[in-house]
This record gives C-alpha cells, structure tokens and sequence, in this order.
C-alpha cells in the first residue's frame, strides 16, 4: 500500500473485534518501532507486548477501562526508565563497540556527550520527560508501519499510569508507563466513527513556508 494511502487509511479504532494478528506482520512492525531514531540512539524505554487474555482482562480492569484493551490482538506499553543513569550509557556504549568492531575507549567523546545530557536534567521528572519524547517518536513509527500493513492501531494515554506498573510489575523493573497502543482489527459495526471522512487541517493552515 502507498504510504500515503495508508494514511488516509489509518484510524484510531475504538472498537476491535478480537481478531489475532498474524505473527509476521506483528513482527514487521515491532522491527520498524525498533528501528525507530531516538536522541543518541540510546532508546530509555522498554515496550511490553501482550497478548493473554487475563492480562489484558486485568489491565482494562485496574488501570485503562477502554473496550480497545480487551479487544485488540495485542497491546503495546511503552515504558521509560526510571534508574537512565551513567551505567545506562556504559552499557550502550559497549552494545555499540561490540556492533561496530571498535573498543569502548574509541567511544569516550560520544559517552560523555550523553551522560552530560542525562546528568543535566534537574530532577527526575524532566529525565521521564525527554525518556517519554523518545519513547513518543518510536510509538510513531509503531503507528505508521501498522498503517502500512492494515493493522489497527489506537494510542491511549488516558488510563492510571501507576496502576498500570502496579498490575505489570513494572516499578520492580524501574520503568514507568507513557502511553499505550492497542494492535488489532476495527469493528465497523460498533465503531461508526470509523466510516467517517478525516479531518485534519489543511497544508494551508498547519504547514507554512518561512
């Protein structure tokens, strides 16, 4: 499918009918949100993908109401981390020589470059925050390739964060819920909106030529 078209195509369902999606198409996508750019390349997130019944059960129970997180094939939580420190550089650092054949020594000016950036956020909630805006450019990627492969997609940000990591675990871990997305298939009979024509601002009006 065009890219564009895919676009055009793509809706935020708010009903799913349950269908499973095949697991290469999963695959394809979860590959381009990896290979989404984030600053550095240090990627400070996590995305859990879930696919049991139970879970997603309790999940629509505890933290995110929404009839998507029961109804979708799977549902992706992109999570930032909560312990981004020196030692998280380290270890990118050594993940990058080992992928590039070079020693971590080659790295040093690229290693303190990051950890001046991470260590000069005053408190922890702007570190969550420029973790969150990585996390934010990844879910975009998840978004377009869903498109792209006919896959629904809807992002949520309306639920209780610290339920959510209560209900995963995901404080034992040190992440921290941002936004979650439910993978699946629309259910046009129940979701009217979405045979609706989308509206978006024209070029005219959101993108301006300086």
């Amino acid at each position: 499918m065009d890219f564009l078209t895919a676009l055009e195509w793509r809706y935020a369902a708010k009903r799913m009918t349950g269908e499973s999606i095949p697991e290469p198409v999963l695959s394809r996508i979860l590959e381009a949100t990896r290979l989404a750019p984030s600053s550095y390349g240090l990627q400070p997130y996590t995305i859990k993908v879930i696919s049991d019944r139970s879970v997603l059960a309790r999940i629509h129970e505890q933290a995110a109401p929404q009839p998507q997180v029961k109804e979708c094939s799977h549902l992706l939580v992109f999570a930032t981390m909560s312990d981004l420190d020196d030692s998280t550089v380290d270890r990118y650092m050594q993940l990058t020589a080992g992928e590039r054949g070079l020693e971590t020594t080659d790295l040093t000016g690229f290693s303190e470059a990051i950890k001046g950036t991470i260590n000069s956020f005053r408190t922890p909630a702007e570190k969550k925050a420029w973790a969150a805006r990585q996390a934010y450019i990844a879910l975009g990627f998840t978004l377009a390739s869903a498109a792209v492969e006919r896959i629904d997609a809807s992002p949520m940000e309306g639920f209780d964060p610290a339920a959510l990591d209560r209900t995963l675990g995901l404080d034992k871990e040190h992440l921290g819920s941002v936004v979650i997305v439910a993978l699946g298939y629309r259910d046009a009979a129940q979701d009217p909106m979405s045979q609706m024509v989308k509206v978006r601002k024209p070029h005219s009006q959101l993108i301006q030529a300086l």
